[in-house]
Order: structure tokens, then C-alpha cells, then sequence
């Protein structure tokens, strides 16, 4: 689940597509609309908005995906709370999903200005909670699920690293779909898009070689895993 499209490929694409590889079915919830994940003050939000819908159902299939997969909660883009309507609707994605796993912004990472992220964060751990108690939401006529784990990512002190060694290129190339931040967030320009691109994949791939440092494969995406025997641990 993550706040923008975008979000999860940039936390957890290479595990999502090792995942998926691997004969598991997956989904993505993005919570807001996207609609602000501009730079150009002539762009309009609503044409935006459904442009990068477009990008997370593109992004979905490259990494194994289907584009069916894919959950809009719509809320407007930063100005995400994690309110009880929205906890509702993030249960209902978990409870009809009914994920073995659960991934998400970690909403405890220190000095996070993203207000959306931290509160996407803190959506998915009230959400959890929610989903596997049938006393929560019992009008939603759909039982209750319980996750084994949620693994945040950009946490502060991770402790569980996924190898994604065989599954950067689909990262990548789902990073890639997302062509409407080529430019605020990734800093591929027209006229130098082949070298932005290849500065682009250098700095992802860096980042994820650090984070394998001394496991004993090259590239990895690290997470703080909550193992979820019961639902109040944590």
C-alpha cells in the first residue's frame, strides 16, 4: 500500500516482482490521487489524476502483475488523513485481498516531512488491526482476515532484507512506467532522457546495493518486518 503511484515501486518493486515470479498473486492500494505530483503549473490535476492511474495498472504488469490488481482510495494528494473512512476502505481492500503479507510506508521513520507518507504509514498498521477483528466494520459483510506479516519500507532500523538481484530490471522497469514523474522525481529531461535514465537506474541500483551490504548478494530492499501472530504484537 502506499500513499502515491509510485510509492510501492520505490519501496518494494523488487520484492513484489520476485513475489510474483515466484507464483504469488499480488496487489497494490495507492491512497490518494496523485494529482499534485507535478511540476508544471499548466498541468490539470483531474487529467493527472487519471494518468497515473494509468501509470500504477503499467507499472502492476511490469512487475508480474495484473493490471486488474490495482486499488484507487482517491483521497486528494497531500492532504491524506488516516481517519475512520479511510481506515474503513483500507479494510475492505485487506479483507477482500486477504494478503499473507502487508507492505507499507513505515510511519515511525524519523524527521518524515511526507505528510502523506506518514500517514498512509499509520493507515496500514490501524487498518491491519481493523481488518482482523469482526467487531470492526461488521457491516462490510466480508470476515475477518489476519495478515503473518507487514514489512515497512524506509524505515529507520530495518531488520529483514529481501534479495532482489534477479528482479531489478522489472523494478526498473516499473519505476519506468510512471512517465509523468520523469521529470519532478526522477530527473530524466527531454533531449537527455537516454543519460537521465541510466543516472536515474544508477542511483536505485546504488541504493539497493547498500542495503545488501555484507548479506551476500548484491542488491536488496530492507524493511522492518512486524511479524503478526497476533494482531496487537508490534
Amino acid at each position: 500500500m502506499g500513499a502515491h503511484p509510485d510509492d510501492v515501486e520505490y519501496g518494494a518493486g523488487g520484492t513484489l516482482a520476485k513475489w510474483a515470479a515466484a507464483g504469488s498473486e499480488i496487489h497494490t492500494v495507492i491512497c490518494t490521487d496523485g494529482s499534485k505530483g507535478t511540476w508544471d503549473p499548466a498541468s490539470d490535476p483531474l487529467e493527472l489524476a487519471s494518468r497515473r492511474q494509468a501509470e500504477q495498472r503499467d507499472a502492476m504488469v511490469a512487475l508480474g502483475g495484473k493490471a486488474d490488481n490495482v486499488g484507487f482510495l482517491g483521497w486528494l494528494d497531500g492532504e491524506l488523513t488516516a481517519g475512520l473512512r479511510q481506515r474503513w476502505q483500507l479494510t475492505h481492500w485487506i479483507r477482500l485481498c486477504r494478503p499473507t503479507v502487508l507492505l507499507g510506508h513505515d510511519p515511525w521513520r524519523r524527521y518524515l516531512i511526507q505528510t502523506d507518507h506518514r500517514e498512509a504509514g499509520f493507515l496500514l498498521t490501524d487498518a491491519l488491526v481493523a481488518a482482523a477483528d469482526h467487531t470492526y466494520f461488521p457491516e462490510m459483510r466480508l470476515p475477518p482476515h489476519r495478515a503473518e506479516a507487514m514489512l515497512l519500507w524506509d524505515a529507520d532500523e530495518p531488520d529483514h532484507v529481501e534479495d532482489v538481484d534477479d528482479h531489478l530490471d522489472a523494478k526498473l522497469a516499473a519505476l519506468l512506467a510512471h512517465r509523468s514523474q520523469y521529470r519532478n522525481s526522477m530527473g530524466i529531461h527531454p533531449g537527455t532522457e537516454e543519460s537521465d535514465t541510466a543516472a536515474f537506474r544508477a542511483r536505485i541500483t546504488g541504493k539497493l546495493a547498500r542495503q545488501a551490504a555484507g548479506l551476500g548478494f548484491g542488491h536488496g530492499e530492507a524493511f522492518k518486518i512486524l511479524r503478526l501472530t497476533d494482531p496487537n504484537e508490534g
